[in-house]
Order: structure tokens, then C-alpha cells, then sequence
């Protein structure tokens, strides 16, 4: 492997660990976002629409009668207008009025929503249900130029756009916020350790059997029983500081940017590494001879060209420099890893050899991870 960008080692050394507001760990189970999905015209494009696709015709055709005109679908022309999915995250507790953002990509051949209007669409949710209505102005941040010649320019992605606050919530996702006996926190980053901290943490405010962890992920917190008191509990279990657990033993490679994060308690067992590089080079090159025939006649001697010959000409070198060798010792830390290893001017792609060959090894306690 070869990296044409310059080795980036970030390092996470044994520090002492900061306390986190529980806010900023975990989510409540049951809050969460849910996605909305619709089927939408848009309007008002200025000759960048879907053209004749068949799709959007009979869509601006079904518009049309609902308004209680009578027309045919080939008898429109769709160059200013589209057909487009309409895309949106309906947020935890919204009430029905609420605002949120949809976003709008083209369906057709559009080439460009700048200055389409959205009409009205029905947002899905994965039941089935209506739970939002989409329109409005798009907001576009590309832009498309063609000439007659064929040449043409895009800037970003001008067949996407976004309505801000362009739909309307219809109907509230049910949550277990007010009726469940238990709440249930569920950690970003599952750890026994943070888990059990977590619980703790709660105990001491609230009272002994208050948390309960249940797993790596997920501690189960008695609510009260009174549904008014409940706003206010979450708001003061928040701002409940807990210190997390140290992050386990990783490595982890970018295999196309050459980045190499190492993070945690990484150590090495007692192993020696011997490390060069060998460079293969070959140059294919070919020789042309053009023979002649020698005749003599009554005017002199006379070249006739004959057969022309080439040859393969083939050119192997082989560099190799000189591998430089280096012991770890046992208990070796992360910070004592790197050093080693950037001393012999190792780059990118040799420290990514050197990491695969000692965890093959098992020399390298650590989780090796390659994205």
C-alpha cells in the first residue's frame, strides 16, 4: 500500500478523564426521530424540468382533476416541472402545527429545482400514515448551465433542494414518556464500566434502586408515579456529571488517506521488527535491425532492404535499503510505539505494515480496525 498524503497519528494517552453531563451519554429509548418519506410535483421550473417523462405528465394530469379540470396526459408538456421524493425527519414530541425542514431531490431527468415550487405533499411514516404535509419555495444550492453546443456546467447539486419549516406536522408519534413505570437510558457508546457509573451516579442523587444497569448499553430508571413530575426529573438526571470509562485499546487505519488513530491503553508485547524496503523496476524497450542484401551489377553494388527484425530489450533493477531492526519491550506504551516506529523514518504505508504484521503476530494488544 502507498499513501500520497502525509502520516497523521493521532494519540490518546492515559489522562485523567473529565466528567460528562449524563445529556451528553446517553437517549432516552422510545425519543427518538422518525423518518418521513413522499411522492411530490414541483412547479415553476424554468425549462429544467422532466420534459415528456411519462411520470410526471400523469401526475400534473391527477393535480389537475382533483381541481376539477379534464385534460389529457399527452397533451402536457412537463419542461417546467418535475416529479420529485420528498424526504424528512420528524423530531421526538412534535405536536401537530409544528414546523419542520424537508428535503427535496429530483425523481425525473430534471436537471435543475432552481425556482420550483413544491406542491402540496403528504409525508408517510413507515406505517403508512400521513403525518406531515410538504410545500413551499425550494432553496436551492447548485447550479446547471448548458450551451446549444452540448457543453454544460454544474456547480453542487442543483436537482436537490430544501424547504426550511416547509411541512407541517399532522399527527404526534406516540412516546412511553408519560405512561412507562421505567425509563430506559441507553448509552452512545455501550461499556459495563460507564454503565455501572451511570448507575451510580443516579443512586447517589435520587436514592438507593432508583438505576438499574441493565446491560453494556442500558440502565433502567424508576420514573415518577405523577406524569407532571416527570419533565423535571429528566431535567435534573441530565445534569447528573458521571465520568465515563476509559475508550478500549484501537487502532484504526484509513487505508486510502493513509490516517492512523490509536487510541486507548495500547501496548505491546516483547517482539522485534525488521523493517526495509525492496524496489523492483522494469523497463521493457525493443531494438529494430533493418537488414539489407548486398547486390553487384555491371553500375556497382546495390543495398535492397530485406527483413526488418526487432528485438525485446528488457532492463531489471532491484533496489533495496538497507531494514532496520528495533525491539519493543514488554509493557511498551502507546506514545513509545509511535516514537519507535517514526525514528526509523517510517512512513505512512510502512507503519501501517508494521501495525498489521505485530497484530498478526498478537504482539499488538489491541483491536485492529481498517476502514
Amino acid at each position: 500500500m502507498r499513501f500520497g498524503l502525509s502520516l497523521l497519528v493521532l494519540l490518546t494517552l492515559a489522562a485523567p478523564a473529565a466528567a460528562d453531563r449524563l445529556r451528553d451519554m446517553v437517549s432516552v429509548a422510545g425519543m427518538r426521530s422518525n423518518p418521513l418519506v413522499g411522492y411530490g410535483l414541483v412547479v415553476g421550473l424554468s425549462g429544467t424540468g422532466d420534459g415528456n417523462a411519462q411520470l410526471t405528465r400523469q401526475s400534473i394530469q391527477s393535480i389537475v382533476s382533483r381541481l376539477g379540470l379534464e385534460v389529457e396526459a399527452s397533451a402536457l408538456d412537463a419542461r417546467n416541472a418535475a416529479a420529485v421524493m420528498v424526504t424528512a425527519e420528524l423530531p421526538p414530541a412534535m405536536r401537530p402545527g409544528q414546523q419542520i425542514d424537508v428535503t427535496v431531490s429530483t425523481l425525473g431527468r430534471a436537471e435543475s429545482l432552481q425556482g420550483g415550487t413544491l406542491l402540496m405533499t403528504p409525508l408517510l411514516g413507515a406505517d403508512g400514515e400521513v403525518y406531515a404535509i410538504a410545500q413551499g419555495n425550494l432553496v436551492v444550492g447548485g447550479l446547471g448551465v448548458s450551451g446549444n453546443d452540448g457543453s454544460s456546467l454544474t456547480v453542487n447539486i442543483p436537482t436537490v433542494g430544501r424547504i426550511p419549516g416547509g411541512g407541517s406536522v399532522e399527527r404526534m408519534v406516540e412516546t412511553p414518556f408519560l405512561e412507562a413505570e421505567y425509563l430506559v437510558l441507553n448509552l452512545d457508546r455501550g461499556d459495563f464500566s460507564t454503565a455501572a457509573a451511570v448507575q451510580d451516579a443516579i443512586n447517589e442523587v435520587f436514592g438507593a434502586g432508583v438505576a438499574l444497569a441493565i446491560d453494556s448499553t442500558s440502565i433502567r430508571v424508576r420514573a415518577p408515579a405523577d406524569p407532571a413530575h416527570r419533565v423535571a426529573f429528566m431535567g435534573m438526571l441530565e445534569q447528573i456529571e458521571v465520568e465515563p470509562a476509559g475508550p478500549p485499546a484501537q487502532v484504526i487505519i484509513n487505508s486510502r488517506t493513509g490516517t492512523v488513530v490509536i487510541g486507548g491503553p495500547v501496548r505491546v508485547t516483547p517482539a522485534a521488527v525488521s523493517h526495509g524496503s525492496l524496489t523492483v523496476r522494469v523497463n521493457e524497450d525493443f531494438n529494430v535491425d533493418q537488414a539489407a542484401t548486398v547486390v553487384n551489377g555491371d553500375g556497382g553494388a546495390v543495398a535492397v532492404p530485406g527483413e526488418t527484425t526487432v528485438t525485446p530489450d528488457t532492463e531489471i533493477t532491484v533496489t533495496e535499503e538497507p531494514a532496520v531492526a528495533f525491539v519493543f519491550d514488554p509493557g511498551v506504551s502507546l506514545s513509545d510505539l509511535v516514537d519507535a516506529i517514526n525514528a526509523v523514518g517510517a512512513g505512512p504505508s510502512d507503519l501501517v505494515a508494521i501495525l498489521e504484521a505485530l497484530h498478526r503476530a498478537g504482539a499488538l494488544r489491541a483491536e485492529l480496525i481498517i476502514i
